[in-house]
């Protein structure tokens, strides 16, 4: 770079100099494009020309303004404004899930050469919202592609409850079908906790059986299933490599889906768990405590940066709809936690979208592989 132990340099130099080495590194630029080359600054710090010089000896070369593409490399390399969020903070959720469906796709191949026989999940559908076509298909999708037979029932919203509930008797019945998911929301004229508890509980892959929820919150118990997004939460924890057992960790929401099954979860892997909710005096100094954040509140960018202790674990469930005129439908997806100011003290930070949202369907997928496993060596 042009310096020598002999001659004369300042601070702001030499921490440039180290600048342009992780640039480097980063950026992928040619090493002729930093030798000899030396940088200096203005007096508020900012790096303002490039000096170029043909012998190494000469600290008074002629000087060329760095190029705009260049300044703003230079600009994301020390943390500027418009750098990116290091990718080894990231929690990949996509790349994950589709790791862990590749590894149900080889247990159901082999399952086949060992019996003969895959697993089977049904799912009802009753109405037509839009929102909940898009999942059914999302998972008969995910069942193709590990090879796992999808049963399907489509009923149209005026369907009685009683006639739901024979649908559902008829899956438990079939030796074929060994998970059966309702998707929810149901319609207002019926009763989801009753429909939801007629699932046998050996193919309640959702896992909110009573019973299912029942032993997941008893010390020496384990339910047949857990919930599946929070369990894709404790998942993308692990598979980051996150420690749980002794960690403090705060849920961020009670709700029956998502925030009390992973509080439990979390307590099961020796974690000291705290739940904040909408009566919680000074959530904000409780989050600040925690190494494992788990956001399930259903309110866009709740979590701020002043809530988050450096180095701490977010897994943010959120998916929330706020307006932005720059996209073609007129709005994006957020999640619970600001990320774009979190990501600069959190150690781990799950996006939104391609978080959670995949690891939902990979572990439906991982339940109802297990549910299908553990009928056919009763059957043998």
């Amino acid at each position: 770079l042009g310096f020598n132990s002999t001659r004369r340099t300042d601070e702001r130099r030499v921490c440039v100099s180290i600048c342009l080495l992780r640039l480097q590194r980063r950026c992928r630029v040619s090493r002729p494009f930093f030798r000899n080359r030396v940088f200096s600054t203005s007096r508020r710090g900012r790096v303002q020309r490039a000096f170029t010089s043909v012998r190494a000896s000469s600290l008074r070369p002629p000087c060329v303004y760095l190029f705009s593409s260049q300044r703003h490399a230079l600009r994301s390399t020390m943390g500027g404004h418009n750098s990116k969020p290091d990718a080894s903070k990231v929690i990949d959720g996509k790349a994950i899930a589709a790791a862990i469906r590749g590894e149900i796709k080889d247990e159901v191949t082999a399952l086949k050469e060992k019996y003969g026989k895959v697993p089977g999940l049904a799912v009802v559908i009753v109405g037509s919202r839009p929102d909940s076509a898009t999942y059914v298909r999302m998972k008969r999708k995910a069942c193709d592609e590990a090879g796992i037979v999808s049963f399907h029932k489509e009923m149209p919203e005026e369907s009685t409850e009683e006639e739901v509930l024979k649908v559902v008797a008829d899956f438990n019945a079939n030796p074929e079908c060994h998970g059966i998911l309702v998707q929810l929301p149901l319609p207002k004229h019926m009763n989801e906790e009753k429909i939801l508890a007629e699932i046998t509980i050996e193919k309640d892959v959702d896992g909110f059986h009573p019973l299912n929820i029942g032993k997941l919150s008893m010390k020496g118990h384990e339910p047949l299933f857990m919930p599946c997004t929070p369990k894709g939460c404790v998942v993308l924890l692990e598979r980051s490599g996150v420690t749980l057992s002794g960690a403090n960790a705060v849920v961020v929401g009670r709700s029956n889906i998502v925030g009390m099954p992973a509080a439990l979860m979390l307590m099961k892997k020796d974690c000291t768990v705290t739940v904040v909710h909408s009566r919680t005096k000074n959530p904000e100094k409780i989050c600040r405590n925690a190494d494992i954040i788990i956001a399930a509140a259903g309110s866009a960018h709740m979590v701020k940066k002043n809530w988050i202790k450096k180095g701490a674990a977010i897994i943010d469930v959120g998916t929330n709809s706020v307006p932005d005129a720059s996209k073609k439908a007129g709005y994006r997806l957020t999640g619970d936690v600001d990320y774009d100011e979190a990501v600069k003290v959190a150690s781990k930070i799950t996006p939104v979208p391609g978080g959670v949202g995949p690891m939902t369907i990979a572990m439906l997928m991982s339940n109802t592989f297990d549910s299908g496993k553990r009928f056919m060596e009763k059957e043998k």
